[in-house]
């Protein structure tokens, strides 16, 4: 896979995360501890917590990803954003002080693992992947 087709298909996938977790079907109610932000509160496809603000960042990371995925180096770079902000939501989420970004957001549970994930895939396409100055 390119690192332009990297950057689009988590563009992709993270816009339909954010827009999926406004979707009251697909994702139960749900009251987070300790969370301030409690507009849309809820467990994303029963899994993982989200609300308001949790589903408004992933359209923004699908936002740039889409418009990354233009340029080789912009890939390039959205991969290595994605990792170092994903790599941090995963510790600050193993913190029972911080796992809610300080009131804001949801980030515990499922989210570490799945946050874990996506910053070694974008860590990989950001940083050990060869550069391919094709498209």
């Amino acid at each position: 896979m390119s690192i332009r087709t990297f950057a689009t298909v988590f563009g992709v996938v993270f816009l339909l995360a954010g827009v999926a977790g406004f979707i009251p079907g697909l994702s139960p109610v749900h009251a987070h501890p300790d969370l301030h932000v409690t507009a849309g509160s809820r467990l994303a496809l029963g899994l993982f917590p989200v609300n308001v603000l949790h589903n408004l960042v992933h359209i923004a990371f699908g936002i740039w990803g889409l418009a990354a995925a233009r340029s080789v180096a912009g890939a390039r770079f959205y991969g290595k954003g994605v990792a170092v902000i994903y790599g941090l939501l995963t510790l600050l989420g193993l913190i029972p002080a911080t796992n809610t970004t300080f009131g804001l957001v949801p980030i515990y549970g499922n989210d570490i693992w799945l946050h874990a994930a996506l910053a070694l895939v974008a860590a990989y396409f950001g940083f050990a992947r060869a550069t391919r100055r094709t498209a």
